[in-house]
């Protein structure tokens, strides 16, 4: 019989079913970073990249896993090479990724 101990498993961090990495939380960061210092509102990169705003967010929230081509319009969106979007998620990939808070609303807040 093996009594040796197995390492346990992380707790997987779910949003709507889906999974977060670190990996997809750093590219957001990049893509936040890239985005912010150009002065654009999510709205107005994803007009530049034909990609919805929401779509944008989710990108930067770690929530959703883009395609190739995907990140492809981001750089020319955000007027950047590709390299430069890798280069970002590299200085982002070593960060905490930032605790999860519940957002609650005030029973005040819901009467009119």
């Amino acid at each position: 019989m093996d009594t040796e101990e197995r390492p346990s498993m992380p707790e997987p961090d779910l949003t709507l079913g889906r999974r977060i990495s670190r990996e997809h939380t750093a590219l957001g960061r990049a893509v936040r970073e890239l985005r912010a210092r150009r002065g654009l509102s999510q709205e107005e990169l994803g007009f530049r990249c034909d990609l919805h705003r929401n779509y944008v967010g989710a990108i930067e929230r770690g929530e959703i896993n883009p395609t190739f081509r995907v990140l492809l319009k981001l750089g020319r969106g955000l007027q950047v090479p590709l390299s430069e979007i890798t280069q970002c998620y590299e200085r982002h990939q070593h960060e905490r990724p930032p605790d999860r808070v519940s957002r609650t609303v005030e029973p005040s807040a819901l009467v009119s």
